[in-house]
């Protein structure tokens, strides 16, 4: 069997006053592409934020590569999307320097060398961000902002890529980029968790989805053959034809 990159067992986890994930057990092993799925506010983002030490836990254990998180220092070793934002935060900077970033825990005191500059190339390559290499940030459209995130993700050659909802808000365009970007990283043997409001253009790369609802995983198995917000099991949803005061219909997972 293969070896746990990330390994989750009886999270818990609060924000402010609220209990957001409540002992939940996650592993994924190396190789392996997992899609974490569910209603907004089901935990998905918090749990991911948890693996890269964003939100404390209040119960239970995290290894990354089989370190103990709180000991856990390589963090080159590691790529994280987060959920969509402008890239640089409203700050003045070119595409090449918010990837450029990217590299900087893979440089000796912060200085950029050939190989440096080659991988920064690249990840604008695989994006297909080159040409905007010498553009603002702030000139941007929404998908081409996640792209160079990603972008920036992948700079540091990352063995294990984390995305935070990478085709929200992203036109069709972009999603078919970012689609193919990530099967070359699969082929080469990153392994991947990505956190997905649905699998989209995206399924035919999971190799296992993992639900969570109000906080506990309700699934973790095969994906869903049902491609849309109501793919999976488990999803409460009132149609617009049921009657008031009726049971919501079962009839995927995710709203």
């Amino acid at each position: 069997m293969s070896e746990p990159v990330i390994s989750l067992r009886g999270v818990r986890a609060e924000l402010g006053s609220r209990t957001v994930l409540r002992g939940i057990d996650l592993t994924v092993n190396r190789g392996e592409v997992v899609a974490l799925l569910g209603a907004n506010g089901s935990g998905k983002s918090t749990a991911v934020r948890t693996v890269i030490g964003q939100v404390p836990v209040s119960e239970g254990e995290i290894e990354l590569f089989g370190t103990p998180r709180r000991r856990f220092r390589d963090w080159r070793r590691l790529g994280y999307v987060p959920q969509r934002t402008t890239a640089a935060g409203g700050v003045p900077a070119t595409v090449t320097e918010i990837v450029a970033s990217g590299r900087l825990s893979r440089t000796r005191l912060g200085i950029l060398r050939g190989a440096d500059h080659e991988a920064i190339r690249h990840a604008l390559e695989l994006v297909g961000m080159a040409d905007r290499a010498k553009d603002s940030v702030n000139a941007l459209s929404g998908g081409q902002h996640q792209r160079v995130l990603i972008a920036r993700a992948l700079a540091s050659e990352p063995e294990l890529l984390i995305m935070d909802e990478p085709m929200a808000g992203v036109d069709l365009a972009s999603q078919e980029v970012l689609a193919e970007t990530l099967r070359g990283q699969v082929e080469r043997g990153t392994t991947v968790l990505l956190v997905l409001h649905e699998l989209g253009p995206l399924e035919p790369l999971i190799d296992r989805a993992v639900v969570l609802r109000d906080g506990c995983v309700t699934h973790d198995g095969p994906p869903p053959k049902a491609v849309g917000q109501h793919a999976l099991p488990g999803h409460d949803h009132v149609h617009p034809h049921a009657a008031p005061g009726t049971e919501p219909l079962r009839t995927g997972l995710l709203s």
